[in-house]
C-alpha cells in the first residue's frame, strides 16, 4: 500500500534524511521507513512538504509536466504597488529563463501562524507585505527569486498547498498521512 505524508517542514530543516553536520534533517521528525521528500523546500523555508514511498506517485507530483499547483504565503519588504504584481503574474526573466504566468494577491498576515525561530528580522523603517503565490513549476528557491526581481526580497515563506493536498492545522515538525488517491490519475505500481 502506497505511503503519503504531510509534513510540516520546520524553518532551518533540509530535505533530505542523512546528516549534512550542519543542518537538522528529515529523520528528525519522520521516522517512517522508505518515504523520500516528493519535491523540496529550500532550508530557509517552511511548510508542506510530501513524502512517498511510491516513485510512480513522487514523480507525479514533481514532474513540471504535470503543473501541480503550489500555493505559498510570502511575507516581502515593503508594499509591492498593483503594477508590480502584475509583473509577477504575466511572468518575469530569471537568470535560469521565463517564469510561467502566475497567480499573486495580497494577504493580510496569516492567522494561526506560528512564531518562526529565529524570527524575520524586524526593520522599524521598512513595512512588510504578505502575499499569497501560486505557481505550477518549482525551480530552486524560484518563489524568493521572482520576489527579490521585483524588488521586494523574501522574508518568510511558508507553502499551503501543493495539488489538492493542504497544511491544514499541522505544527511545524508535526506530520499525518494522507490518502494519495485524491491525485486523479495517479496509478500506484505497488499491489
Amino acid at each position: 500500500m502506497t505511503r503519503l505524508l504531510l509534513l510540516n517542514k520546520p524553518y532551518g530543516v533540509i530535505c533530505q534524511f542523512s546528516p549534512d553536520g550542519m543542518h537538522p534533517t528529515l529523520s528528525d521528525w519522520v521516522r517512517v521507513p522508505g518515504v523520500y521528500p516528493a519535491g523540496r523546500l529550500d532550508t530557509d523555508s517552511e511548510g508542506l512538504l510530501l513524502l512517498t514511498d511510491d516513485g510512480a506517485l513522487q514523480h507525479r507530483i514533481t514532474d513540471p509536466r504535470h503543473k501541480m499547483l503550489k500555493r505559498y504565503r510570502v511575507q516581502v519588504e515593503r508594499l509591492p504597488d498593483d503594477e508590480t504584481l502584475a509583473r509577477l503574474r504575466e511572468g518575469l526573466m530569471l537568470k535560469d529563463g521565463p517564469t510561467r504566468p502566475c497567480s499573486v494577491r495580497r494577504i493580510d498576515e496569516p492567522a494561526g501562524l506560528w512564531p518562526r525561530d529565529p524570527p524575520v528580522r524586524q526593520r522599524l523603517a521598512v513595512p512588510t507585505c504578505w502575499l499569497e503565490i501560486e505557481i505550477g513549476e518549482g525551480r530552486n528557491r524560484q518563489v524568493r527569486r521572482m520576489t527579490a526581481a521585483i524588488g521586494h526580497p523574501t522574508l518568510r515563506l511558508v507553502r499551503v498547498t501543493i495539488g489538492p493536498w493542504q497544511l491544514g492545522d499541522l505544527q511545524p515538525g508535526q506530520w499525518q498521512d494522507a490518502d494519495p488517491s485524491s491525485l486523479p490519475s495517479v496509478r500506484s505500481r505497488r499491489r
